[in-house]
C-alpha cells in the first residue's frame, strides 16, 4: 500500500512541476504522468546507484554536488522515452529535477501526516 501511494504522490509531483515549468517539462496527460512516475522510480532504482559508484571520483571531488547532475540526466532520459513526459534541453531537465525532488519531499510529508 505504501509503494502504492509513494507512486501516486510522485505522479501528482510530476504533473506540479509541468505546471509550473511549462515550457520545458510537459506531461501528455495524468495517465503519462503515472507512467512517468514509473519508470522514473524505476530508473531511479537500478540505474542512479550504478551512475553514482561509477562517478565516484566526480562525487567526492564535487563534494556530491555532481548528483544533481545524474539526476537531471536521468530526469532527461526518461523524458526523451516518448511515455507521458517531455522534456525540452538540460536545462529542463536539471532545474526539472530540482523542483520534482522537492515537490515530491513536501507531498510524502503532507501525506504521511495525513495518514498517521
Amino acid at each position: 500500500m505504501h509503494l502504492l501511494i509513494r507512486w501516486i504522490v510522485n505522479a501528482v509531483a510530476l504533473l506540479i512541476v509541468a505546471y509550473f515549468m511549462h515550457p520545458y517539462v510537459q506531461v501528455t496527460s495524468p495517465a503519462g504522468a503515472l507512467i512517468a512516475a514509473l519508470i522514473l522510480g524505476i530508473v531511479n532504482a537500478v540505474i542512479r546507484p550504478i551512475l553514482i559508484i561509477l562517478t565516484l571520483p566526480i562525487q567526492i571531488m564535487t563534494l556530491g554536488l555532481f548528483t544533481f547532475v545524474i539526476n537531471a540526466c536521468l530526469f532527461w532520459l526518461v523524458g526523451h522515452l516518448g511515455i507521458g513526459l517531455v522534456v525540452h534541453g538540460f536545462v529542463g531537465a536539471f532545474l526539472g529535477a530540482i523542483v520534482l525532488s522537492v515537490v515530491s519531499f513536501l507531498l510524502s510529508h503532507v501525506v504521511t501526516a495525513a495518514t498517521a
